[in-house]
């Protein structure tokens, strides 16, 4: 009995060190986690972005066909491509690997280093992580102000500080708690949150160069919009 009670203690103890292994690794292959085609969907219910009144106007300004996205351009930050892309880590950086657009790459630095006081502007700003529990927290600022949200089209200014909060809260679910925070456009933080699904196995990244016979953006009319059918967001394997 001793013996057998003690096997289940070791089976036991394994299978909860299997399980944190796990989810402290969120390496793989995944699609969706940000917001695609309006960053308003993954706000709680009833609640609704607080666009200040500048940024508002230049929204209702924008073209469909001006989507930097749209226009083979990086996405940014919070917004994901809907397409694949891969998280690999190691000790000291945490990468994002992109399939759509121009094969584009996020670093996070993980070795405990702060943000440079003097950053130039850039597409995916400066990335640096740290681990809370099961949780990865991916502070960035430096960003450039050329990138939407969304294919909506909402925007920021070179303010924009965001946080995410990635947790694997299955083997193949990924979900990503994302604070924004930019005095520049939004009149307060707000916080949308969105799901990664682990793609299939034997799915990998495959080349897709935007640049090449990119047709769509002459056809692309009127202001921006949400694309894709309501019940299945662009990006998401299967109806939530």
């Amino acid at each position: 009995m001793r013996r057998q009670l003690f096997t289940t203690a070791v089976a036991l103890a394994m299978t909860a060190s299997i399980s944190a292994q796990t989810r402290l690794d969120l390496s793989g292959l995944w699609r969706g986690g940000g917001p695609i085609g309006d960053i308003a969907q993954g706000l709680p219910k009833g609640e609704t972005i607080p666009l200040l009144p500048s940024a508002k106007k230049l929204m209702d300004g924008l073209q469909s066909k001006d989507d930097p996205e749209a226009n083979c351009l990086p996405t940014g930050v919070p917004r994901i491509a809907p397409y694949p892309w891969r998280i690999v880590q190691t000790p000291t950086h945490i990468f994002f690997l992109f399939e759509g657009n121009i094969h584009s790459y996020r670093q996070i630095f993980m070795d405990g280093r702060p943000h440079p006081k003097d950053l130039d502007p850039t597409w995916y700003g400066h990335s640096i992580g740290r681990w809370e529990g099961n949780t990865l927290v991916v502070d960035s600022v430096g960003f450039n102000d050329k990138f939407w949200f969304d294919f909506k089209g909402h925007p920021h200014t070179e303010r924009l500080h965001v946080i995410e909060r990635y947790t694997r809260t299955t083997p193949t679910t990924l979900v990503n708690r994302i604070t924004i925070d930019d005095p520049g456009a939004y009149a307060r933080p707000f916080t949308v949150t969105f799901t990664a699904e682990l793609s299939p196995p034997g799915d990998e990244l495959i080349e897709y160069i935007c640049q090449e016979n990119n047709v769509d953006v002459p056809h692309l009319q009127g202001p921006p919009s949400t694309p894709g059918d309501p019940d299945r967001p662009p990006g998401v394997l299967k109806p939530q």
